[in-house]
């Protein structure tokens, strides 16, 4: 039977991606997609929510309520991960990335908001909500600034590379 990806055959390559390459890699899959897993712990254990998501470089954003389980957990336990994925079509296809860090809460009032709006596209939420589009949000903000990615692509074999690279800040 005729291998339709040849290079998935074998054993796995370990080579590690250029630092320049990866971040590359990264930055197209987060600005490629808009949903994302966010898993947070509480009181009954872990939990996994789906959140649309923005990101600015290396930083995933999504609006909450302050009243939310997310939220919740957040409060009591900063400590996040995220999983970011492409749609799946078979394992040559396969390509997401698993965030770790601490999530921010930025208030409505908070400064340090400004250049996540920035990068969100608010005017979005606001047309899903009948907001007008000329009064910018006063909502709470979530920002995770990752302390570690691992990302995986498959197609990375192709070229010698290990399927699974990781990212740490610099």
């Amino acid at each position: 039977m005729a291998l339709t990806n040849p290079w998935l055959a074998g054993p796995v390559p370990t080579r590690r991606l250029p630092g320049e390459r990866l971040e590359e890699r990264i930055r197209n899959l987060f600005s490629s997609q808009n949903m994302c897993v966010l898993a947070t712990s509480g009181p009954d254990g872990p939990v996994a929510t789906p959140v649309r998501y923005y990101s600015l470089d290396f930083a995933v954003m999504f609006t909450a309520s302050p009243r939310s389980p997310k939220m919740r957990n957040i409060a009591a336990d900063p400590r996040v991960s995220v999983g970011i994925f492409a749609p799946l079509h078979g394992l040559a296809s396969s390509r997401g990335a698993q965030l770790f860090g601490k999530a921010r809460v930025l208030g409505p009032d908070d400064p340090e908001q400004a250049p996540y709006w920035e990068a969100f596209r608010w005017e979005n939420e606001h047309a899903e909500r009948g907001r007008p589009l000329t009064e910018p949000p006063a909502e709470t903000l979530v920002v995770i600034d990752p302390d570690r990615i691992v990302y995986t692509e498959h197609w990375l074999r192709r070229d010698g590379f290990a399927p699974r690279q990781t990212w740490r800040p610099a």
